[in-house]
């Protein structure tokens, strides 16, 4: 699984819940770097930040463009985004930030895997 975010906290938040998981985790903490990691790693999830430096969440997507990957895209600015939006760019899902439940989130993520 591969996370890009640029807010530290979030990162290892999600880190932390998905390797207590058995989840192999791989972070980025911007979109150019994200971007490179998606491409090398090919992850199975990818948890992605609507705004950061570099390219953001919705750049990035662009730029992958056709991926087995489940897409989690994630904002705490979400009355821009939602799930219509977010899947009208390429995502399975969107979540708002703060996450009220870390373990509801990586929950969701299980979902799309299964």
């Amino acid at each position: 699984m591969l996370i890009v975010d640029d807010e530290t906290l979030v990162r290892r938040s999600l880190q932390r819940a998905l390797k207590s998981k058995g989840y192999e985790v791989f972070e980025a903490t911007n979109g150019v770097e994200g971007l490179q990691m998606w491409r090398s790693e090919k992850p199975d999830l990818v948890f992605l930040d609507v705004l950061m430096p570099g390219l953001t969440g919705p750049e990035v997507l662009k730029e992958v463009g056709e991926t087995n990957a489940k897409v989690i895209l994630m904002s705490a600015f979400s009355g821009e985004h939602n799930m219509q939006t977010a899947q009208q760019m390429g995502a399975n899902i969107f979540v708002p930030k703060p996450f009220e439940d870390i373990f509801g989130v990586i929950a969701l993520a299980e979902g799309l895997m299964s």
